[in-house]
């Protein structure tokens, strides 16, 4: 077999294959092999064969952190991730992106020398002695957490890391890399701990990868969501108020508002109704609900009124269930499908907000429909045909789909979550939508269907997740009259097929890079003048286009009109009308469009016929 593993790395392949996997393990191409093994080689192209090089060149930027700047540093941990890899250090002052040309040229000197990546296995007390040695506390730490008697380590020059591997055969094949930003990292995740500096980066097999890789980058900073809504006057996040909380600007209230419309159309013509619930509840909900068991960590403190405690809601559906218990039901009146727009609030780290991507107070697009066990197939079913015509409508229409199953945690009787998960898993292939199985990741009551759609740079977003759900019912002794005169437990299925408005607007934001579809821009017309003496025409048109719904705007200021199609092109504005004094002898408009191309002149009339029919097809 010596010979086959050295025939698999020798030749054409020599710098393909970084890597081969064992009856699903991964190994470094130095491990020893019985001759009865069957290899598969991995390819450094591959997306396994990736990780082992970002992983490897993660170790290869921490030995030329060490080099440049000694004992100053210590060093925590450094995976590969999606896309890259970083590595956590403790120095004395945060590293900046300054330092970065200095650093990549010491890695390159590295990868230059050929290190070959070492591996050997030490007891978990002599590795312990041997990183007190080198005065390096958080591999200690790591190494003490272990319950393994025995642990490995890799050396490359004089770096030694605690690690599982594999790496790749040795350095040279560190060629293609780049240092990307910095972050602080608290060590282990826990605000009193260490404050460390986060150096992310990213390596790819060639360098076409990494310049496109970049360029997406660059993209996806142009699209950023953060900078949009700012420059299109969309929402504001202020220190007085609170991180992690949103100000939704007027026009991007209207847009919210424009999304929470179509969004309760569409749920009335599936037959939902409409619910409203408060923001706080008794603590003791939340016990019954078992959310104060399981999920604690992401409510907040509770406060005391009128002796009694009281607490934020970090979800809506004890609250339907309350509507649910207020009067009897029959199996007649199933399905029940009830809807709402419901804020929560959910603890979030400071160092994980990000935008309205990652806030402390969000609105669900939340939905509950209980229903008998003959219906639950349908009505999930039922629930992923509204789920991808809702996404579809507003652009999205490639996506991910995966069935979560049960975790170590749950509550629930495994003859309910086998019953659960066949109903979802049948609800899929009646859908014939391709799924993949992500295993132990439902919620602690139930499986669960979480859909992430991709965005225009083929980003994930997850959004849509659908939950059934045994075990709230029982809890809150919900009941029905059967048609044998008995009572039963209804099922209670968990929908949202946005998962937040603020997250799914700020994933819309990045999509269209702020240039929203017609029937979703804040502002669908801007009206300017030529000259004063069209003042009056204007007036007439805009009163006219915003009698008949049309979102118009109007600027009519004494300023050149090349400045003023600027101005609007800048607001992502769909179109521009604009009127001169040829216009206002004619009764008509000129139109131009915020990618600059002119429509023929047309009368106000015509153009909100225009208008009109170009929504209906885009919600069509």
């Amino acid at each position: 077999m010596a010979e086959t593993l050295k025939e698999l790395v020798s030749g054409k392949q020599r710098r393909q294959i970084v890597a081969v996997k064992s009856n699903g393990v991964l190994l470094d191409l130095s491990t020893p092999v019985d001759a009865d093994l069957v290899l598969e080689p991995v390819t450094v192209h591959s997306e396994e064969g990736l990780d082992i090089l970002r992983h490897s060149t993660a170790h290869i930027m921490a030995l030329a952190v060490k080099e440049l700047y000694g004992d100053r540093v210590k060093v925590a941990i450094g995976p590969a991730i999606e896309e890259g890899f970083y590595y956590d250090f403790d120095r004395d002052k945060p590293f900046s992106p300054e330092e970065f040309e200095q650093i990549e040229r010491k890695m390159a000197e590295l990868a230059e020398a050929r290190l070959p990546f070492v591996r050997q296995e030490m007891t978990k007390a002599e590795a312990i002695n041997f990183f007190k040695q080198l005065n390096e506390p958080y591999k200690v730490e790591l190494l003490a957490e272990m319950e393994a008697d025995t642990v490995s380590l890799y050396t490359h020059g004089q770096f030694v890391d605690l690690c599982r591997g594999p790496h790749v055969p040795d350095s040279s094949w560190i060629k293609v890399f780049k240092l990307l930003r910095v972050a602080g990292s608290y060590w282990r995740g826990d605000e009193k701990r260490q404050m460390l500096t986060r150096i992310y980066g990213t390596a790819f097999a060639d360098k076409k990868e990494l310049q496109q890789y970049l360029d997406r980058l660059e993209e996806a900073r142009k699209r950023d969501h953060r900078r949009l809504g700012k420059q299109l006057g969309l929402f504001t996040i202020q220190d007085q108020i609170g991180p992690g909380l949103i100000l939704w600007q007027p026009r991007g209230a209207l847009l919210r508002r424009l999304i929470e419309d179509y969004w309760k159309d569409q749920h009335y013509r599936n037959g939902y109704q409409l619910l409203y619930t408060p923001h706080i509840a008794r603590q003791d909900l939340w016990k019954t609900s078992g959310h104060l068991d399981f999920y604690s960590e992401n409510m907040y403190a509770a406060m005391e009124i009128d002796e009694v405690q009281y607490q934020l809601k970090p979800m809506n559906c004890p609250f339907h269930i309350g509507v649910y218990n207020a009067e009897p039901h029959s199996y007649r009146e199933f399905p029940i499908r009830w809807c709402e727009l419901g804020t929560v609030y959910r603890y979030e780290r400071t160092g994980a907000l990000h935008g309205l991507m990652r806030v402390r107070g969000f609105t669900q697009d939340d939905a509950h429909i209980f229903c008998r066990p003959d219906q639950l197939e349908e009505e999930i079913f039922n629930i992923i045909d509204l789920n991808l015509h809702i996404l579809k409508t507003f652009g999205f229409d490639q996506y991910d789909v995966y069935l979560s199953t049960r975790p170590e945690k749950y509550v629930g009787s495994d003859d309910h979550w086998e019953l659960s998960t066949l109903a979802l898993k049948q609800a899929l292939e009646k859908k014939g939508l391709a799924y993949a199985i992500d295993p132990g990741e439902g919620v602690f009551y139930g499986p669960k269907i979480d859909i992430k759609i991709k965005d225009q740079l083929g980003r994930s977003w997850q959004c849509s997740t659908i939950q059934v759900d045994f075990n709230l019912p029982e809890r809150f002794k919900m009941a029905y009259t059967g048609d044998d005169g008995n009572d039963h437990q209804p099922i209670m299925i968990h929908r949202a097929l946005m998962g937040s408005l603020e997250r799914f607007i700020g994933v819309l934001i990045e999509h269209y890079a702020g240039a929203f579809p017609l029937w979703l821009a804040p502002e669908q017309v801007r009206l300017m003048n030529i000259t004063d003496d069209q003042a009056a025409y204007c007036d007439q048109v805009y009163t006219l286009l915003r009698g008949r719904g049309i979102r118009i705007e109007k600027d009519v200021r004494n300023e050149k009109l090349n400045y003023k199609i600027r101005e609007a092109q800048l607001m992502k504005v769909p179109y521009m009308l604009i009127v001169g004094e040829r216009e206002k002898e004619e009764g008509t408009v000129t139109v131009r469009m915020r990618d600059g191309k002119n429509l023929p002149a047309m009368t106000p009339e015509a153009f909100v016929d225009l208008v009109i029919d170009e929504c209906a097809r885009c919600m069509a």
